[in-house]
């Protein structure tokens, strides 16, 4: 069995992941914000510069021997054993069309897996975050998955429709799902507080879903990729109370 992780790693992520989050406010909703594209064509702003260089910094302060990946800068290798995985904002699109559901990302990685996950909402002022061994929470508070059973008229969103098979949309309808596309890691959010049953991500990026496995399995949900396997970097995910899970990956697989 896998080690718990020190309260006090889990606290010092959940300190760095919202300082982050209000570099970022800084920027949310101005009228001078500049938007530039990377070579993919996703959007890219200021703040998911500035938030990523300001959590390196707090991170190779503080832990100088730990490695730290990140979506906008090169991967630092490490020599302790440990990770850092960063997405400094995950929905930039909805930042940058002054919609506040984009979230901050933060995990931490060791030999045994993911050991925290930090979701952080800052427009909304909601923190979930989790470390192995020790439970799940929401702003201080304990958080958990609902005990809904069942997809008959639950809850299913999203980061939005256009990346899912046809196919998928015609069965997940088919089957009475609700679909929404509150989306991005503040979907994760909703998972993991219980207010909805899934959240699914037909393509992303380990830095897209790092925390997501931790922060589930501490929820009492369950998270895996679209094969079933627990694995941030798979390239999907799949987030929900466990309860329906394996009923969901049956509809959402071609």
């Amino acid at each position: 069995m896998a080690a718990p992780t020190d309260p006090e790693l889990l606290e010092t992520a959940v300190g760095f992941l919202r300082q982050a989050g209000e570099l970022t406010l800084q920027y949310f909703r101005r009228d001078d914000l500049a938007i530039d594209r990377k070579g993919d064509g996703t959007p890219v702003t200021v703040a998911d510069r500035g938030a990523e260089r300001l959590l390196r910094e707090l991170i190779e302060e503080a832990y100088p021997d730990d490695g730290i990946l990140g979506e906008e800068e090169a991967e630092k290798l490490g020599t302790s054993g440990r990770r850092w995985i960063i997405d400094p904002i995950d929905g930039t699109k909805a930042f940058t069309h002054g919609v506040p559901l984009y979230s901050n990302l933060l995990a931490v990685e060791d030999d045994e897996g993911i050991q925290v996950g930090v979701i952080n909402v800052p427009a909304l002022g909601e923190t979930v975050y989790a470390g192995r061994g020790l439970g799940c929470f929401c702003n201080g508070e304990p958080c958990s998955v609902n005990g809904r059973e069942g997809v008959d008229d639950a809850y299913l969103t999203s980061s939005g429709l256009s990346p899912w098979s046809d196919g998928s949309i015609v069965r997940a309808k088919a089957a009475g799902l609700n679909l929404r596309t509150w989306g991005d890691g503040y979907g994760y959010v909703l998972v993991a507080t219980g207010r909805v049953e899934a959240m699914f991500d037909p393509k992303a990026e380990l830095y897209d879903l790092a925390p997501m496995p931790v922060v589930m399995a501490e929820a009492g949900g369950r998270f895996t990729d679209l094969s079933g396997a627990i694995d941030p970097a798979g390239g999907s995910g799949l987030a929900t109370n466990g309860r329906i899970h394996d009923e969901l990956l049956d509809i959402l697989n071609d």
